[in-house]
Order: structure tokens, then C-alpha cells, then sequence
């Protein structure tokens, strides 16, 4: 027998934000999720899978049309056609009360009640599904404490969409624990509500959280799919990670501070590009490229903003057989700067310095600074025009009172005066 354990698919993400990134590859990025269930799909008629698990979350939330939904019934109707059939949990984002819409039923599609525990025998493939949906978007009370003892001589799978013991980046809904699931005397447990892939306990029984289908943005990054698991004898015989992902999401960290020129910058972005694509030259990838170090280059940026974000998308530009797209530069930069002596200075220059040296040293004081000066600005960088500036953490306030400082220096020159308008 096998089985493909999935979730979290979030079928038509609205995937906010995008319309502000010029040049975004928008409809790939907008149809990833459903291209990254097809292809599930797929492999699971192609593979001949007896059964696909969904642990909730498979909509984002109620369905702006019916397309959304009938689009997921047709893969339904795809996979039960060819003898697969389907049991699905329904979590947070799915629950019971918020997708009002409503379409036929598929036959060979179960979805589990929301009221209590159900547990479906499958006699023929020697297996047995417990599951549970949720009612509601916010669950806080523990489902496996009212989970139905296994059935003896079947293979039991307990599916659940839950926070485990809890994690920083998502919502604490149905928590439990370990021992918990432990203690049901299943053989494998079908979690969702985790993005990132996670083996919670290897047997006895097998805990897993698979990760979304799809990344969504620079968070989710990495590899994203669904877990193919091979059960003879009533025993676990392998367990495989297959990978849907059409747009997979990186995060990069560039030290810059060897790097005294943009064709310099650029070549290293793009030996970093070559590596992150080896082998996938037909995904998308998003890369985030966090550019830091001391180095001559935040002077440039300072002087004419936009250059390093430019030359980093020039090296994608050059990495000839993958699909790459540049999702933001982030600049955590100094720019070289004996700032003792620079201090020291009787003019503009050292004013700024030591200005800049003051308020780094006091989180209150820039804090207040800011508050005080930034209805001054006419207009704030996009990535901070919709921002609550209270809630901006230290660091990010501290780097933008170092990029400010490098472009008032740019201004005032060596010699402490301001450039005369051209």
C-alpha cells in the first residue's frame, strides 16, 4: 500500500505585495500553487498511490469565485478516476465555518467531520484514518485527546492540522504533543500547519510534518513537496520526499567586503545563482540577496541608490541556463571610514559623524530622533512607506542611520561641504 501525506497547499495564495516589485514574474509566481498541485497530482496516478492525505489548509481562506474550487475538484475527480482515493482534514485557514461556498461532492473523497474524531476502515488495503477537521479558524483545545484507539490488524494513520507544542512562526492552534500522538498506538501520524518539513518522530509512530506545497514568499524557502511513504506487511517499507515546488525560494548572504567594484559584485552573484540552480534550469527561482560588509560600494549605493540592487539582477542576468528573479536586496553595508578621526573633524563632516556615533549608541535616543525628523521626509523607501516605525526593530533602525549617514557624507564630500546642485 502506498500513500501520499500532504498539506498546507493554500490553492490561489493571494501572495500580497507583488504588484510593487517592477518587473516580477507575477503570473508564475500568482499560479505556483496550483502548478505545484498538479503536479502531485501527477505523480500520484503515475506512481499508482492508493491514497493521497491532505492535512488542512489546502485554500487560504474562503474563495473569492468558484474557480478556486472547481479547480481543485477536477484533480479530485483526476485522482479517483484512476482508483486513488482521498481523505482530507480541514485546518485554520479551511476550516469548516469559512469557505461558505459550497460544490458537488467527488465520490472517493472523504473529508473528515469537524464535530469529533472519524476513523475509516480500508479492509482491502489493510488501513485505517483517523481524522478530525477543524470548525472553526482558531482551535485551542487538543484533538488527539478525543482520537479513536487504533484497529487492531490495520495500518492506522492519525490526520491532524496542529501547532505540535507550538513553533514562532505560526499560529498555536489545536496544540498536543508527542507523547500525545505517542499514545494513540498509531503507525504514522499525517500533521499539517508547519511550513518548514519536519520529521517530529521517525516510529512508533511516524511523526511528520511535510511543509507546504509551494513556498510562498522569502521565508519559506528551500525545497517545497509532500511525503511518499510505502507500507507492506502493516510496516513502514520506505518513506521518500518528492519536491512540487515550481518557484523555490533562497535567501543569500553576501559578504561584500572584498568586493571593490560592481563587476566584481555582479560576478559573485552570479557564482552563487549558478550554484542555487544546478540541475533545475525549469523552476523559478527567488532569491533574496542580503548584501553586507564594509566596503567602498555603500558609498556608490549612497551616491546613486539602486546600483548594487542593479547589479546584483545584472548577475542573474548572466547565469545563461537558469530562471532566476531577484526578490529584494537588502543592505546591511558601512562604508570604510576611520571614524575616530572623522569625529574629530571642525565642520559638517564630523558633526554628522558623531551625531550618527550618538544615536547608534542609544537605542531611546534614535528612537526618538526618528520620530522627531521622519514627518520631514517627502517621501519614505517603499520597503518602509507602509511600516509602523514604533514597531521597526533596533537593527533595522540602526542600518538605515548608517545608509543615511553614507548618502549625507556622499553629499558633503571629503571636504565637508555640500555639492553644489548641477
Amino acid at each position: 500500500m502506498k500513500f501520499i501525506h500532504a498539506a498546507d497547499l493554500h490553492i490561489d495564495s493571494p501572495l500580497k505585495g507583488l504588484d510593487e516589485y517592477a518587473g516580477a514574474p507575477l503570473e508564475r509566481l500568482r499560479g505556483a500553487t496550483r502548478q505545484a498541485f498538479l503536479g502531485l497530482v501527477a505523480a500520484a496516478i503515475e506512481r499508482r498511490v492508493d491514497l493521497v492525505v491532505l492535512a488542512g489548509d489546502i485554500f487560504d481562506g474562503n474563495w473569492q469565485d468558484f474557480r478556486t474550487g472547481l479547480f481543485f475538484r477536477e484533480q479530485l475527480v483526476h485522482l479517483t478516476r484512476a482508483g486513488v482515493r482521498v481523505f482530507i482534514a480541514k485546518g485554520n485557514h479551511d476550516a469548516e465555518s469559512l469557505i461558505t461556498r459550497q460544490l458537488p461532492a467527488v465520490q472517493g473523497v472523504h473529508l473528515f467531520s469537524s464535530r469529533s474524531c472519524e476513523t475509516i476502515r480500508l479492509d482491502d488495503l489493510g488501513v485505517a484514518l483517523h481524522g478530525r477537521s477543524f470548525p472553526q479558524r482558531a482551535v485551542n483545545e487538543d484533538f488527539v485527546a478525543g482520537y479513536n484507539p487504533p484497529v487492531a490488524g490495520l495500518f492506522n494513520i492519525g490526520v491532524l492540522h496542529t501547532s505540535l507544542t507550538g513553533s514562532p512562526d505560526h499560529d498555536p492552534y489545536a496544540p498536543t504533543s508527542v507523547a500525545a500522538l505517542s499514545a494513540c498506538g498509531y503507525d504514522y501520524f499525517a500533521l499539517g500547519h508547519i511550513h518548514a518539513r519536519q520529521v517530529v518522530q521517525e516510529a512508533d509512530p511516524r511523526i511528520v510534518f511535510p511543509g507546504n506545497l509551494q513556498g510562498r514568499h522569502a521565508k519559506e524557502v528551500g525545497a517545497k513537496g509532500c511525503e511518499l511513504v510505502t507500507v507492506t506487511g502493516g510496516r513502514i517499507e520506505s518513506a521518500e520526499t518528492l519536491a512540487f515546488d515550481v518557484v523555490r525560494w533562497h535567501q543569500i548572504r553576501l559578504d561584500v567586503a572584498a568586493l571593490a567594484t560592481i563587476d566584481a559584485l555582479a560576478a559573485a552573484c552570479s557564482r552563487e545563482f549558478a550554484q542555487l540552480a544546478a540541475d533545475d534550469g525549469e523552476r523559478l527561482h527567488a532569491v533574496r540577496v542580503t548584501l553586507h560588509g564594509e566596503t567602498a560600494l555603500h558609498r556608490l549605493e549612497a551616491e546613486q541608490p539602486g546600483t548594487l540592487r542593479a547589479a546584483v539582477q545584472a548577475g542573474a542576468q548572466d547565469v545563461g541556463t537558469a530562471d532566476v528573479w531577484i526578490e529584494q536586496v537588502p543592505l546591511e553595508l558601512r562604508s570604510p571610514l576611520d571614524r575616530r578621526e572623522a569625529a574629530q573633524r571642525d565642520d559638517a563632516y564630523g558633526e554628522v559623524v558623531r551625531l550618527v556615533d550618538e544615536l547608534a549608541a542609544d537605542t531611546q535616543a534614535l528612537r526618538g530622533f526618528v520620530d522627531e525628523h521622519v514627518g520631514d521626509i517627502a517621501r519614505l523607501p517603499a520597503d518602509l512607506a507602509d511600516a509602523a516605525l514604533a514597531a521597526l526593530p533596533a537593527a533595522a533602525l540602526r542600518q538605515a542611520l548608517v545608509d543615511a549617514e553614507a548618502s549625507v557624507l556622499a553629499l558633503l564630500g571629503e571636504t565637508g561641504a555640500t555639492r553644489a546642485d548641477p
